[in-house]
């Protein structure tokens, strides 16, 4: 039982990590969007490097290169999600909430639940293991909520509402620690999946969401500055993933 006390305290201090956009409630209206400015350049090259450097290897090395079907299945979902489930008809040329803040919640929640079962896992095989994983996922998931974080608000929503469903799409990895630590030989076979499909789902926010925002940038030193900040946060989580190899 101490195991999974373990477990549930690790899980929570990450999920606490979702809340680091607390620091934006302080920030007057002009500051936000030039913080916002940086923040979604970061967010794709996050995401991008989350994708192809850290969620597509591990699936591989689980479940072979079979597992990049699901990769694909995963780009299609979510084309499928943002415009049959969460497209919204704009009113005078504008949309209240954009589509790509609800898919990112739910590539963020698939993400989470898989790093809840990481740490149940790694618990499972030794607390200094289950310690390390911990410290990996925190150092991984910082750059990545401040992403989030930013992508909602430029979504559309206001800045509590983000923190509030940013945090709620961290919980998910209660249910993934959960069901580690009591189905693990059950489930072990899902992991590649879940990581192949979240992949695809990232890829998708990435390059079809993100990026294009990027490109309505018009100004040639803005778009610089966005080209370095997207090579910075792909090059923040290939760091991180090195480090705690």
């Amino acid at each position: 039982m101490h195991i999974l006390v373990a477990i549930l305290g690790s899980v929570f201090v990450v999920s606490v990590i979702s809340l680091v956009g607390i620091l934006a409630l302080a920030l007057k209206e002009k500051m936000l969007e030039k913080v916002l400015f940086v923040l979604i350049a970061l967010a794709a090259g996050t995401l991008l490097g989350a994708a192809f450097l850290d969620l597509i290897p591990e699936a591989i090395e689980e479940g072979g290169e079979g597992v990049l079907l699901y990769v694909l299945s995963g780009v299609v979902a979510f084309f499928i999600l943002e415009r049959f489930v969460f497209w919204h008809h704009c009113h005078e040329g504008k949309c209240d909430i954009h589509a790509f803040s609800y898919l990112n919640l739910v590539g963020d929640g698939v993400h989470n639940f898989i790093d809840g079962m990481v740490i149940a896992a790694a618990y499972l095989t030794s607390v200094p293991v289950g310690v390390i994983a911990t410290i990996a996922i925190i150092a991984h998931e910082i750059p990545q909520e401040i992403g989030d974080f930013g992508i909602l608000v430029y979504g559309g929503f206001s800045r509590l509402k983000a923190l509030f469903y940013n945090f709620l799409s961290a919980v998910t990895a209660f249910a993934g620690a959960i069901l580690t630590y009591f189905f693990a030989p059950y489930i072990e076979s899902s992991v590649s999946v879940l990581l192949a499909f979240a992949a695809g789902g990232f890829i998708y926010i990435a390059t079809a969401d993100l990026m294009p925002e990027l490109r309505k940038e018009l100004e040639i030193k803005r778009s610089f500055i966005q080209l370095a900040l997207l090579i910075l946060g792909i090059g923040i989580i290939w760091a991180v993933i090195r480090l705690f190899e």
